[in-house]
C-alpha cells in the first residue's frame, strides 16, 4: 500500500493560499470591468458601485454616434494597418538575425533592445517638426508608418525569438529541393511559427489600439482621429466626467481587443499542432 506523502498537506495547504491570492488579484483587475457595466446601464451613474434600479440602455444609443463610429473606424484602420506592416517587415529582419547573425547578431539585438525602451514622448517634437516640414501632419497613412517604425524593434525581437525554434534543417530540406531563402522563409519557417506570428499582431495591434498620445499629436482634423482621442471629450470640463456616456464607449472601445484576444487564444491553441513537423 502506497504511503501518503508527508508534505502532501503542506503542499496542499500552499495550493489553496496561491489560488487565494490569484482570486484576489483576479478581483482587483474585474472589479472596474464591473463598475464599466453597471455604470453603462445606469440612468444616473457615479463613481460608486451600485446595481442600478431600473437598468437601461439609453448611454450606448447616445454613444453610438456617426463621430464616434467614425473613430472606431480610425482605429482600426490604424491598429490593422500598423500590426500588418509590422508583420510585412518584421519577418525579413529577424530572419537573416535568426539564421546568420552570429557575427553582428548580438549587437543588433542589443540596439533593438535600446530601441525598444526609448519612449517615444522623448521623440515627439522632432518627429512632429519633420512632418509638418515634409507636410505630413494629419495624414493617416503616414501615422501608420510611424507607429510601425514605433513597434517594429519589439516586433523584430520577439520574431527573432519565435524563428530561432524552427530548425535550420528543414529550411536545409526545402533548399535542397531548389527553394531560395525567401522561399523557404514563406513556406517553411512563417506556417510553423503561426503562434509567433500571432503574438506579434496582437501585441502591435493592441499597442496601436490603445496609443493615445501619437495619434493626438500628428492628426488634427477630428474626423481622423481615433477612438483613444475621442474618448476624452466624455471627460468634459474641470475633471467633470459623463460616466454612463464613459462607461459605454469604454466597454465599445474594449469589444475589438477583447475580440482579437479571442481569436488568438483559439489561434495559438490550434497552431500548437503543427510542432508535431518540426519532430521525428
Amino acid at each position: 500500500m502506497a504511503l501518503a506523502s508527508p508534505t502532501a498537506p503542506g503542499r496542499r495547504t500552499a495550493a489553496v493560499a496561491a489560488y487565494v491570492v490569484l482570486a484576489l488579484v483576479a478581483l482587483a483587475f474585474l472589479a472596474p470591468f464591473g463598475w464599466l457595466f453597471l455604470a453603462s446601464v445606469s440612468s444616473t451613474p457615479t463613481t460608486d458601485t451600485s446595481i442600478p434600479d431600473a437598468p437601461t440602455l439609453r448611454n450606448f444609443v447616445d454613444v453610438l454616434t456617426g463621430d464616434n463610429l467614425r473613430s472606431l473606424a480610425n482605429s482600426l484602420v490604424l491598429s490593422l494597418g500598423s500590426a500588418l506592416l509590422t508583420l510585412l517587415l518584421a519577418a525579413p529582419a529577424a530572419y537573416p538575425l535568426s539564421r546568420y547573425g552570429r557575427r553582428f547578431g548580438r549587437p543588433v539585438l542589443l540596439g533593438l533592445l535600446f530601441a525598444t525602451g526609448l519612449p517615444v514622448t522623448a521623440i515627439m517634437v522632432p518627429v512632429y517638426g519633420l512632418f509638418v516640414q515634409l507636410d505630413l501632419l494629419d495624414s493617416i497613412p503616414a501615422t501608420i508608418l510611424f507607429l510601425t517604425a514605433t513597434g517594429l524593434p519589439m516586433a523584430i525581437w520577439m520574431m527573432k525569438n519565435f524563428m530561432d525554434e524552427v530548425p535550420i534543417s528543414l529550411e536545409e530540406a526545402a533548399w535542397v529541393d531548389g527553394a531560395n531563402g525567401l522561399r523557404a522563409l514563406v513556406r517553411i519557417v512563417l506556417p510553423l511559427m503561426v503562434p509567433g506570428t500571432t503574438v506579434v499582431f496582437t501585441f502591435t495591434f493592441t499597442l496601436t489600439w490603445g496609443n493615445f498620445f501619437v495619434p493626438f499629436i500628428l492628426l488634427i482634423d477630428p474626423g481622423k482621429q481615433p477612438a483613444s482621442v475621442a474618448i476624452y471629450q466624455y471627460f468634459g470640463l474641470n475633471g467633470m466626467a459623463s460616466y454612463g456616456l464613459l462607461a459605454a464607449f469604454s466597454i465599445l472601445y474594449s469589444l475589438p481587443v477583447v475580440l482579437l484576444y479571442t481569436v488568438a487564444q483559439r489561434t495559438l491553441g490550434n497552431a500548437f499542432a503543427m510542432q508535431g513537423a518540426v519532430k521525428g
